[in-house]
């Protein structure tokens, strides 16, 4: 499947609520993409492509991500690395806080679980602000492991997520809206 044949199916799937989760907002649901079967794995091959041969493991971002990343390491045979929120882990652990629109939150990894130097692809559902998943790069980079690359399903254009990244990771949208 081409990378546009991807877009258009995933795309086709893509519900649009509006007014949520709040009035002016559309959210973008992915539910149906992961129920289709196809869907999901023109998602997984369209987000490592890019990437390929340049990561050993796939970092998917709580909770959506780690969808992504599972379908992504079935299609491509790399390890998934979950990057939890806080306090879901049970061994030691690396935090990284980051500032939402109205608090903070916290990302974790478990200490060790990658060998060291491991290259890290990010994935995740949607590139908004870009706070989440730059914690998910700072983290990767804290645990001593490298940052392959920043994979989503759908960038928000005009949220400042590319901008908040900066020019040091090379990031992949299949979407932009």
């Amino acid at each position: 499947m081409t990378e546009q044949s991807a877009r258009e199916l995933v795309s086709s799937l893509i519900a649009s609520i509006p007014d949520f989760p709040e009035p002016g907002v559309t959210f973008r649901d992915l539910t149906p993409v992961f129920a289709s079967g196809p869907a999901l794995h023109a998602l997984g091959t369209s987000l490592t492509e890019p990437f390929a041969g340049r990561f050993d493991d796939i970092g998917g971002v709580e909770a959506r991500g780690f969808l992504i990343a599972g379908a992504a390491s079935a299609i491509c045979g790399a390890g998934v690395l979950t990057i939890r929120k806080a306090g879901k882990l049970p061994r030691a652990v690396l935090r990284e806080d980051y500032a939402l629109e109205y608090g903070t939150a916290a990302l974790e990894v478990h200490e060790g679980e990658l060998p060291p130097g491991s290259r890290v692809l990010i994935v995740d559902d949607v590139l908004a602000t870009g706070g989440t998943v730059a914690a998910a790069a700072r983290l990767v980079e804290r645990a001593g492991w490298q940052v392959a690359g920043i994979s989503v399903a759908l960038e928000l254009e005009g949220l400042g997520g590319r901008e908040a990244l900066g020019d040091r990771y090379e990031i992949f949208s299949l979407l932009q809206y």
